[in-house]
């Protein structure tokens, strides 16, 4: 009985990875696949790059949370407010998201993505800290990789499916279609929300100050301090900064740069379906295998397959470019669109949830938000850096395939630096 209830997740626990259910819908539908076709056929109708553009947003979306982050995580911290920042990120996204289903026009379309992008990576900061209020060190890595495969089914999955079932029926062409879909998103991610709100507390807390900015602000330049001195912490969340970049830019770039080679629409949103079926089992194996190995040891070998992932999508661009209405061209890139899908599905969900535990694990409770909130900090200004890298070398080279390759860089920086933080933590 006590190994059952040891096994069996709290309430609290539950509640927490129902968020990952909830919110998950939103990266596969609004970052990933659906959104950003519905996207590139606006722009193109207008004679409009959707890829530069695209990536310009996602930079400037996530500029703006990063440079947020650690001033709202040091706020949080303090008792009562962590709570409400959450809710109001929260808001901002599921608003924005919903709105977009009200305009036809590219920029307007960019601009509810820019905001709503801002609402999705803020309640994400906040959920990411509630990790620690909400289970021990020992279960983080469990509670964290289940988060990532509930994820997968619930906010990706299941979603998606009824998703492209609407395209399908009503057509891939009708705008209509990608209209109730953003409604969709909408209404699934604020839904499934509830039971994080009603059963989520703030466990650990800095009692509130008089003055609550300069607290605010004083404990912020403390935590960096604290950052800094700790070497198996800064490698870690410098090597963090590197590899998430890759993860998060081959997720918000992926469509469009298929959608800008000539892939057929259909064929890669059932690939990118199959990434999260298959990311369903591989996100809870990857839990049981960082227990085994380590989690550092884990995340080495997850970075390595993003690097050969790089060189595939780079093959496959390149093969077209250099080939161009070749159909036998055409069908090896789909091919290799549909493997790199099946790659990413065995290692995204556990690259991220293991960071996120393994962090939450190195870090003070009481002080997970101002701690998150410099993870968070490192994370977004990566994903500034990523789609930019894509875009400038895209638009200074004039191929794509030459963009995706620089995100290689990335991951061998990021893998490099595991290494070095492995070694360190192994000297004490």
């Amino acid at each position: 009985m006590a190994k059952a209830n040891k096994m069996k997740f709290t309430k609290p626990e539950k509640s927490w990875i129902m968020y990952d259910w909830a919110n998950s819908v939103y990266a596969t539908n609004i970052l990933a696949v659906i959104f950003p076709i519905y996207f590139g056929s606006v722009c193109q109708a207008a004679g409009a790059d959707n890829l530069v553009l695209w990536s310009y947003g996602t930079s400037v979306s996530t500029f703006v949370v990063a440079i947020l982050a650690p001033v709202l995580g040091a706020l949080a911290d303090h008792k009562g407010h962590k709570k409400k920042l959450f809710s109001v990120f929260l808001v901002i996204g599921v608003l924005f998201t919903l709105t977009s289903a009200l305009f036809d026009e590219y920029r307007m379309l960019l601009a509810g993505y820019v905001l709503s992008h801002i609402g999705f990576s803020g309640s994400c900061l906040f959920y990411d800290s509630f990790l620690t209020d909400v289970t021990t060190n020992e279960r983080m890595d469990r509670v964290s990789s289940w988060g990532y495969a509930m994820g997968y089914i619930g906010g990706s999955t299941i979603p998606f499916l009824i998703s492209i079932v609407i395209l399908f029926v009503m057509g891939m062409d009708n705008m209509l279609a990608f209209k109730l879909v953003i409604v969709l998103t909408s209404v699934w991610w604020a839904a499934f929300s509830i039971p994080f709100l009603k059963n989520v507390h703030q466990e650990h807390y800095i009692e509130p100050q008089k003055n609550l900015v300069r607290s605010t602000f004083r404990n912020l330049g403390r935590t960096a301090v604290d950052i800094f001195k700790q070497k198996h912490i800064f490698l870690f969340i410098i090597a963090y900064f590197f590899y998430i970049d890759g993860v998060g830019t081959i997720i918000s770039v992926s469509t469009s740069y298929g959608s800008k080679l000539g892939l057929d629409n259909i064929s890669m949103i059932l690939a990118l379906l199959m990434t999260q079926i298959v990311a369903v089992p591989f996100s809870i194996m990857f839990g049981r295998l960082s227990e085994r190995i380590g989690a550092l040891r884990a995340l080495c070998g997850a970075v390595g397959i993003y690097f050969f992932i790089c060189l595939v999508g780079f093959y496959m661009g390149f093969n077209i470019e250099n080939n161009p209405g070749d159909q036998g061209a055409l069908t090896l890139s789909l091919v290799l669109f549909w493997c790199m899908a099946f790659l990413v599905g065995t290692v995204q969900g556990g690259i991220q949830a293991i960071s996120r535990s393994h962090f939450g694990k190195l870090i003070p409770a009481e002080r997970s938000n101002e701690y998150f909130g410099f993870f968070d900090i490192f994370g977004k200004f990566a994903a500034v850096i990523g789609p930019l890298l894509v875009a400038l070398f895209t638009q200074l080279t004039g191929r794509d395939s030459i963009g995706v390759i620089s995100l290689a860089i990335l991951f061998l920086v990021g893998l490099v630096l595991l290494l070095l933080g492995q070694r360190r933590a192994a000297e004490g």
